[in-house]
């Protein structure tokens, strides 16, 4: 199925500055996340000649790499190895697909770019965790990439996906914007759709399945493989020296960090807490598997502050923070069989909130921000953190009875907290304005600054 995804103008931008600096594009992301498919369709809509080599599906191809990394003797095995590819100079793209499986071909990049006669796309699902450890930091080309974070589909994808089109989306957003209410027909809609983005998630097989089928089973099937699948890498992708060993000891910590998330979200206690899965663990025997899942790209922290002042940043602490999954539908998947048709008739006030915050840090994580939240021993508590121009913004997803008194508290004490000018409440409500408190539904979660 041919969905429309945002990132093409990142690519495309990328294309046009070539000819200022020549630097590969390096495509980064979890597995299942439509890397190869965007890729392929960037670069047939913009080359007139395309290269794919699939180091996964074609193995063998790594040897081509294996001498020296001359243009012309690469040019030369490659062609070899296989029959009917061009090298037309100033015409051709090469895509190197999971090229964290070859590092002598991410090695190659330098020459490629010095050369100038291609381009070179590179996509990878483990480069985070791969591509810059000790085995293969040579394989890292300094200066000559241009490396681009991929996400799945957030709500706007899925909503082109699912066929509503842009006109209407254009609509909601100026109703965000100009802070009016949206009509109540619109408004529904939307919500049912955003009820339906949390089940699905954004991971393109998922929402293919959704789209194919509308069959919420077969969708929590396909969740529940693609789950699988991750967790067999977190055995395959722990022995950098590609031997047959596993360090066991770092998988175990692994798969309990993921498999505890569901109810670390839902405690009372608002920060990651070790004990949870390890009544002897510290965080510093446990922070390489935190590590290794964020790296990996399922999971994200959410840092707890220190202080409500900007920057946020430098106000953040290391050792204080929440996890959330990259992608709603994992979330969900991960759930009790009977959540998406709880969700899917309203019931969003379900795991104590929950999910009401992952599908918050999943919008946010899809544009790329980075999360905070503010939580202090006396109880004084804010679910997100974020700042605009003018200072700090508060932010609380609750449900439609969900009480702010918090951050209220925080918003009307000018005295101590200087720097904050704004609270947004997010609930199962229309647009309303008041003073310095801004509503917006739920669904609208996406197009926060």
């Amino acid at each position: 199925m041919d969905f429309e995804r945002k990132i093409i103008s990142e690519f495309k931008l990328w294309k046009e500055n070539l000819k200022n600096k020549r630097k590969a594009l390096v495509i980064k992301g979890l597995r299942q996340i439509g890397k190869t498919y965007i890729v392929k369709k960037f670069a047939k809509e913009n080359y007139d000649n395309v290269i794919l080599i699939d180091f996964k599906k074609e193995p063998s191809m790594k040897k081509c790499f294996d001498s020296d990394l001359n243009v012309d003797e690469l040019i030369i095995n490659i062609s070899a190895n296989k029959p009917g590819v061009f090298f037309i100079p100033y015409k051709t793209v090469l895509i190197f697909d999971e090229i964290q499986e070859c590092s002598a071909a991410r090695a190659s990049i330098k020459s490629f770019m010095e050369d100038g006669r291609f381009d070179i796309i590179a996509t990878g699902s483990l480069l985070g965790i791969k591509g810059y450890n000790s085995k293969y930091a040579g394989g890292v080309s300094v200066g000559f990439e241009h490396t681009i974070y991929m996400k799945g589909m957030d709500f706007e994808e899925f909503l082109w996906a699912r066929g509503i089109s842009k006109e209407i989306v254009y609509h909601v957003k100026e109703c965000f914007k100009n802070k009016i209410r949206v009509s109540e027909a619109l408004h529904q809609a939307f919500t049912r759709y955003f009820k339906e983005y949390i089940c699905v998630g954004g991971l393109p097989e998922v929402v293919k399945t959704f789209i194919d089928t509308k069959d919420m089973n077969q969708v929590r099937i396909e969740q529940k493989d693609l789950i699988e699948e991750y967790k067999d890498d977190f055995a395959k992708h722990l022995d950098e020296n590609e031997q047959e060993k596993v360090d066991k000891t770092l998988l175990a910590q692994i798969n309990r960090v993921f498999d505890s998330l569901p109810s670390q979200l839902a405690k009372e206690n608002k920060k990651f807490m070790i004990s949870k899965i390890d009544k002897r663990g510290s965080l510093e025997k446990y922070y390489s598997a935190i590590q290794w899942l964020v790296d990996y790209g399922l999971v994200d922290r959410c840092y707890n502050l220190s202080m409500l002042e900007l920057p946020l940043e430098g106000n953040k602490k290391q050792e204080v923070f929440k996890l959330f999954f990259t992608d709603t539908g994992l979330l969900i998947a991960s759930l009790d069989e009977g959540t998406s048709g709880r969700i899917l008739k309203g019931d969003l006030g379900i795991y104590k909130g929950a999910i009401y915050e992952q599908s918050f840090a999943d919008a946010y994580l899809k544009n790329n921000k980075k999360l905070f939240y503010f939580s202090k021993d006396s109880g004084l508590e804010i679910d997100f953190i974020t700042e605009n121009v003018d200072g700090v913004i508060l932010l609380e997803v609750k449900a439609k009875d969900g009480r702010t008194k918090a951050a209220l508290e925080v918003l009307n004490n000018k005295e101590k907290y200087q720097d904050v000018n704004k609270l947004i409440r997010l609930k199962d409500s229309n647009v309303g304005v008041s003073n310095n408190i801004e509503t917006y539904p739920t669904y609208m979660s996406f197009l926060i600054p």
